[in-house]
């Protein structure tokens, strides 16, 4: 019978920084067959239970199809590799174990840039974290780790909360317990996805701000979206003057020809005052429609999910 390893070796042993728990293979009792057929028929080790760290092999391992993680920039994989090459892999990439039916090896939970720094390097082996996790679960807790750890650009993080919800049937309520963000926070990241691609390339980019973007939301048409966007690029403007843009253009649609010029000077500053406070408190848009004999207010909301976020606010149970 072959020996049994009792030592990482040489490999990824020599960069790996402490920690790793050795992986022990489960005794076999001794057998009456000829050692040849004793060694081909011994069980191989077993990697079902949490947390069990193990060497295995890098090539065995595939991508998760949930990452919500869209961009790896060469640069940031290049200083990682570097970094372990300097310094060893200081956290085990995790980990969950394929059923033979669909190819078996592993599929990444977590650490996936981490594993492509390894790939890089031209390491055969890498330290992991092997658990039994579900298609719900691993995509959960692959998402959970990019967000404690802001790896995630705002669109990234709205597409990862809207897969999660399609691909699983969870509703926000439900994604903000397994997550641990609020539903009004879940609920407003979703809102960006309803933004005009070009203005969603700008949030992914750092070019926009997601404060900016949230008030692009007050305007119904995508093409004015689009162009205001564009304009607070060009001028740096910041979320109060995004927020004046706006009212300018929401007012300058709603009067006569003959009245549009100078329209918003002459709008009522504390209805604009009452707008942003109850914005604030609901985070969401809101629209005042005032004449001395009636009025309205208008509050946009986001599906059935973010409605009865707005009735919780006001004290209304749905």
């Amino acid at each position: 019978m072959a020996k049994e390893r009792k030592s990482l070796g040489r490999g990824l042993s020599s960069i790996i920084a402490g920690g790793g728990k050795a992986v022990v293979k489960p005794q076999v009792k001794a057998q009456a067959s000829p050692p040849e057929k004793h060694a081909a028929t011994a069980p191989a080790p077993q990697f079902s239970a949490q947390n069990l760290y193990s060497e295995i092999l890098i090539d065995k391992i595939v991508p998760s199809p949930f990452q919500a993680r869209r961009e790896f920039l060469p640069e940031e994989v290049n200083e990682l590799a570097e970094s372990i090459a300097s310094e060893g892999l200081m956290q085990p990439v995790v980990v969950r174990k394929l059923r033979p039916i669909i190819g078996g090896g592993y599929q990444l939970v977590a650490g996936e840039r981490r594993w492509r720094a390894c790939r890089q390097l031209g390491l055969k082996r890498i330290m992991a974290n092997v658990q039994t996790a579900s298609d719900a679960s691993s995509a959960v807790k692959g998402l959970i780790e990019n967000l404690q750890r802001s790896d995630l650009n705002p669109m990234e993080e709205a597409l990862g909360f809207a897969n999660l919800m399609a691909n699983f049937k969870l509703t926000q309520d439900m994604l903000s317990r397994r997550i641990g963000k609020s539903r009004s926070a879940i609920a407003n990241s979703l809102r960006l996805l309803t933004l005009p691609k070009e203005v969603q390339n700008l949030v992914s980019a750092g070019r926009l701000s997601v404060g900016n973007a949230k008030v692009l939301l007050g305007l119904e048409d995508k093409a004015q979206q689009a162009a205001l966007a564009r304009r607070i690029v060009e001028t740096d403007m910041n979320v109060r003057a995004t927020e004046i843009a706006v009212a300018k253009i929401k007012s300058a649609k709603t009067s006569s020809p003959d009245a549009r010029v100078g329209a918003f000077t002459r709008q009522s500053a504390v209805l604009h005052d009452l707008e942003n406070k109850i914005r604030e408190k609901l985070n969401a848009n809101v629209e005042i429609k005032h004449s001395p004999k009636k009025g309205k207010i208008i509050i946009d909301y986001m599906g059935n999910d973010d409605l009865a976020r707005i009735l919780d606010i006001i004290g209304i149970k749905a």
